[in-house]
């Protein structure tokens, strides 16, 4: 897999969920290339509202495709602060754009910045080989 697939500055679970953080130090997070291409073509997601609180490993919302629903997890703990509204109408953007435009929410981490256990976050580097290994 390229680099591309898989940016260098993003962390991944083996949930296949990435994160990072943007220029205003929240948590941006999303699905992966490898999460969305396994899906198909992505038709609903389903997001928290604003001011919801997350548990690290705990249950963030939901992607269903024309194959199947799939749970998302939230890589790190603290409170929802933006949900991406586009894919209310544009589900498909997780699809064409995972690490861009198809973003899903931004949390705001209350705990330290607590994310799930080291053995669950890997680099770029270590999920291009857990996915390789599938």
């Amino acid at each position: 897999m390229s680099a591309d697939e898989h940016p260098d500055e993003l962390r991944y679970t083996r949930e296949h969920e990435w994160f990072g953080r943007n220029d205003n130090g929240r948590v941006r997070v999303g699905i992966t290339s490898y999460a969305q291409e396994a899906l198909g073509d992505i038709v609903y997601v389903t997001l928290p509202e604003i001011g919801t609180m997350v548990s690290a490993g705990g249950p963030l919302g939901e992607v269903e495709s024309t194959k199947s629903v799939s749970d998302i997890y939230a890589p790190i703990g603290g409170v929802v602060v933006a949900r991406n509204e586009a894919l209310d109408d544009r589900p498909e953007l997780v699809n064409s754009d995972p690490y861009g435009d198809g973003w899903m929410v931004e949390i705001e981490t209350t705990d330290g910045d607590k994310a799930l256990t080291e053995g669950d976050v890997l680099d770029a580097a270590g999920y291009r080989t857990y996915v390789s290994e599938l």
